[in-house]
């Protein structure tokens, strides 16, 4: 089992997508590379995240990307649909040097490469977010999401 985390909006979409997706054993939601070990306090500079257990010999970090890309605007700084703020852009984080190797690579060899603001950087902090926010669309499916169902379960 391998772990890399995924920032792409709001958390909430992000993870009941990711679950989904076949090699993916688990997932939680947190927050990525902020400056504090709590929830507590000010704004600390953290993306808002999902913590991903995958085997990768059912699925790459190559074809994680692919699937990850179905529910980002990877030209958007700060804004995923309605949510907007630092918190919310996408990104890519992994403790291991080799994930971050193969993230780059992928976006590399798109077309589109000079537009991506996808960020992919080492994993310095994480928090898990707190337990209203873990699993929320299976719990509170009406809530705001800015991924589509038709994405959002096509993987189920």
């Amino acid at each position: 089992m391998e772990v890399v985390y995924f920032a792409g909006g709001c958390l909430w979409g992000v993870q009941a997508f990711i679950k989904t997706l076949p090699g993916v054993k688990f997932t939680e939601a947190g927050r990525a590379n902020g400056t504090s070990h709590t929830l507590e306090g000010d704004y600390d500079g953290y993306a808002e995240c999902v913590k991903t257990g995958f085997d990768p010999t059912v699925v790459t970090i190559q074809e994680l990307m692919e699937y990850f890309f179905e529910i980002i605007d990877p030209y958007s700084l700060n804004k995923q649909g309605q949510d907007v703020g630092e918190k919310y852009r996408t990104g890519v984080y992994s403790e291991n040097p080799e994930h971050l190797k193969e993230a780059k690579a992928f976006l590399s060899e798109r077309k589109d490469y000079d537009r991506i603001v996808v960020e992919v950087l080492p994993l310095t902090n994480y928090v898990r977010s707190a337990e209203e926010h873990q699993d929320r669309l299976a719990r509170c499916p009406n809530d705001y999401c800015h991924i589509p169902e038709e994405i959002l379960s096509r993987y189920k």
